[in-house]
């Protein structure tokens, strides 16, 4: 387990984010990325977790494929990072750089209408 400072976890987000590929990023202008400490335990509930399985991310959104004019989604859309989830299964800074990387894809996934079984095939489930 690693601890971080707000600052320098908020860092590794920039550069996972930076580090993403442009057919990803250029779909992330109209979303944002937050942290918190750890999700809310109403929000496991109602999700239906598991005891003990550690969520790293959400996202909170229409996704695209769900989008109309008709219909628009009236609130930010945005991807949830849990930064304490997150630092309670890695070890080194660069683990919390690849578990960012690798939620934030997780999580662009759901923006773009993937679900989870969708998103084990392309190995970000």
């Amino acid at each position: 387990m690693i601890r971080l400072s707000a600052r320098q976890f908020d860092d590794l987000v920039q550069e996972a984010i930076e580090s993403l590929p442009n057919q990803f990023r250029r779909h992330m202008e109209n979303l944002s990325v937050e942290v918190q400490d750890k999700p809310a335990p109403a929000l496991l509930r109602q999700m239906d977790m598991p005891p003990g399985e550690l969520l790293m991310g959400l996202y909170h959104g229409v996704p695209l494929t769900d989008k109309s004019v008709t219909s628009p989604y009236e609130y930010p859309e945005r991807i949830l990072l849990f930064k304490g989830n997150i630092e309670q299964v890695c070890e080194t800074v660069d683990d919390v750089v690849d578990e960012i990387y690798y939620t934030v894809l997780h999580e662009v996934g759901h923006h773009f209408g993937m679900d989870e079984d969708e998103l084990d095939e392309l190995g970000y489930g």
